[in-house]
């Protein structure tokens, strides 16, 4: 029996969904163990050497995106997607079972190296079934299931309690079992197999990204990216804190991270919808932009408990979103041949954002200055974000005539 396009469309984007998914649900799942282990003193686990796995963890996402993005172009986003997931899923599974600190690292790691892959060739897959004006709203429908992963793992982590196993033995088998579905149902992007039908002179190296045709939205869209990270991470990391620096319960400091992460699903739906209209390098300038200044804001003590989380709420929808219109338009600026390569590294520059938000701002934690230099610091990211993405401007040297609407500034 064949398939219609539009059962095989949505069946692709129902599994990039599901494998941005299991980013969402691996990050709440080690931030939600490491208590335990602390508590238990599981393995003999510290401060620090918790501290060590996180960052190797992240460490491991951004080396895989970086490495694995330029093998989708020479080798295909189908092979690369799939082996991606089962190398993420086997040592999620074995997780819980090494022998020591020095290993669990290991296992986590590798863990990353195979997550890291994951989204950017996920995004990929999804920006090529999709036709160009919608290209948009494909990476931020693919990124919700990011969000959505975090509030399931948070879910099943108050279920489970103290035992953390249940949390890596989850993940692990749901990645198993979407990779025969993978397997079964995901088509090779053709795109990707009319690139490579091209003949090995057109075909664009590393280097190139950083040529004369590609160097600056590349050095862009990779600023954008790692400023867009730092503030996702950072916010998610230690907003609460910074609630409690200035002075509200813990409570509603808790809560409002929750209503972070709604703003978050909002936003981003908004502005895939918005950008595929209006174009995606103005819509990314005004969410930064917008940003900016509700950090800012933040910056002052609100005693209006509706207002407070009215507030929240738009910095989650400008905020959290607007990071990921980066990713939209590099699949829109970047020729087939290049594009895994392209959302890689750019991914991978991110990466490195999300290991220094946390950093910085646990350092203002530690200096006591948190509030309200932590809102400020944020502010100013977000600005530096801005000036990213206001170079985001003309035709992009690859886009066909058909797809620059969206990309003019």
């Amino acid at each position: 029996m064949t398939t219609s396009p539009t059962t095989r469309s949505a069946a692709t984007a129902l599994l990039c969904w599901l494998t941005v998914l299991l980013e969402g649900y691996d990050l709440v799942a080690l931030g939600a163990t490491i208590p335990t282990l602390l508590k238990t003193h599981h393995l003999g686990f510290t401060a620090a050497g918790a501290t060590a796995v996180a960052t190797v963890s992240l460490v491991g996402v951004a080396v895989g995106a970086a490495g694995l993005g330029p093998l989708t172009d020479r080798f295909g986003r189908r092979g690369m997607l799939i082996g991606s997931v089962l190398l993420f899923s086997l040592f999620t599974l074995v997780t819980p079972v090494a022998p020591s600190v020095a290993v669990f690292g290991v296992f986590r790691f590798v863990a990353g190296l195979g997550l890291g892959a994951c989204m950017p060739v996920a995004l990929t897959v999804m920006s090529e079934n999709l036709p160009a004006r919608r290209r948009a709203s494909a990476s931020t429908f693919t990124m919700t299931g990011y969000h959505v992963g975090a509030v399931l793992t948070s879910i099943l982590a108050l279920v489970v309690g103290e035992n953390w196993h249940v949390l890596f033995y989850g993940g692990g088998a749901v990645g198993l079992l979407v990779v025969p579905l993978m397997w079964w149902r995901l088509p090779e992007s053709a795109a990707y197999l009319a690139a490579r039908e091209q003949p090995e002179s057109e075909r664009l190296r590393l280097r190139d990204l950083l040529g004369p045709r590609f160097r600056r939205i590349s050095i862009a869209v990779w600023t954008g990216s790692f400023m867009g990270l730092l503030l996702v991470y950072g916010l998610n990391t230690w907003l609460p804190q910074l609630m409690r620096s200035a002075g509200y319960p813990i409570s509603t400091s808790i809560a409002l991270l929750l209503v972070l992460n709604v703003g978050a699903v909002l936003g981003l739906v908004l502005a895939g919808l918005v950008a595929d209209r209006r174009g995606i390098a103005p819509i990314a300038r005004i969410w930064f932009g917008a940003g900016a200044v509700l950090l800012a804001v933040l910056s002052f003590h609100i005693g209006n408990s509706v207002l407070l989380n009215a507030l929240v709420l738009l910095t989650g929808v400008f905020v959290f979103s607007a990071q990921v219109l980066i990713y939209g338009y590099v699949a829109h600026a970047f020729p087939a041949r290049a594009r895994g390569t392209a959302l890689g590294l750019t991914s991978a520059v991110g990466r490195l954002g999300s290991i220094v938000g946390p950093f910085v701002t646990g350092a203002l934690v530690t200096a006591g200055v948190a509030y309200p230099w932590g809102f400020w610091f944020f502010a100013v990211v977000a600005a530096l974000g801005l000036a990213a993405v206001v170079f985001l401007r003309g035709r992009s040297p690859a886009a066909a005539p058909s797809e620059t609407p969206a990309l003019q500034g």
